[in-house]
């Protein structure tokens, strides 16, 4: 018998309501003051990784940290749109926090939100598990990284230095946006907050 978890990982999708975009508001707050938080983290690893040839990878290592709005807040509200929404909103967070990359960080927001939505349209916002989740990240991952190859020069490294950062980049990402939102949504779901 599917114990009451499960049911709720299961959902179908469910509809805007004023609760919802609460949520999202503050998740998009929490997530923005970290997003402005890993502007300092970044730089700090990209000058320790700078003298042995490796300060791309900052950005790889640290990509799940600013990616995980749109999974969580896809996951939590399960409402076609939130994943793109909670993303975008977070980098508006940290563009009024001041952060070091300033109005640059909407357009950063937009594909990151763009990358997590699809992997929810993918499974059609019927289901909200492992299945709905890893879709997310795979598309978060390609999507942002395929922008990167545009935005910051990727399309110029050797082949094994740019599976090097795909594979770096899909474990941040499978860390932040996947095993951090199941424990927050377990540990939410315990709590019956949010009645989720």
């Amino acid at each position: 018998m599917e114990n009451k978890s499960q049911a709720s990982n299961n959902q179908h999708q469910s509809k805007w309501t004023l609760r919802n975009i609460i949520l999202i508001a503050l998740i998009a707050i929490f997530c923005g003051i970290i997003f402005w938080g890993i502007g300092f983290l970044y730089t700090a690893l990209t000058v320790a990784l700078t003298p042995i040839g490796a300060a791309p990878f900052a950005n790889d290592i640290l990509m799940g940290l600013w990616c995980m709005a749109g999974p969580l807040t896809g996951f939590i509200i399960r409402t076609a749109g939130s994943a793109f929404l909670g993303e975008f909103l977070g980098a508006a967070v940290e563009v009024f926090l001041g952060g070091q990359w300033g109005a640059g960080a909407f357009i950063s927001g937009l594909v990151q939100g763009i990358g997590s939505e699809l992997g929810f349209t993918f499974t059609g916002y019927k289901r909200y598990d492992w299945v709905s989740l890893n879709a997310s990240i795979f598309t978060t991952v390609v999507v942002t990284f395929a922008w990167d190859m545009i935005k910051n020069g990727y399309d110029k490294f050797a082949l094994p230095l740019l599976i090097g950062l795909f594979i770096t980049r899909y474990i941040s990402t499978f860390i932040f946006g996947g095993i951090v939102t199941k424990m927050i949504v377990k540990l939410l779901d315990r709590s019956n907050a949010f009645n989720l």
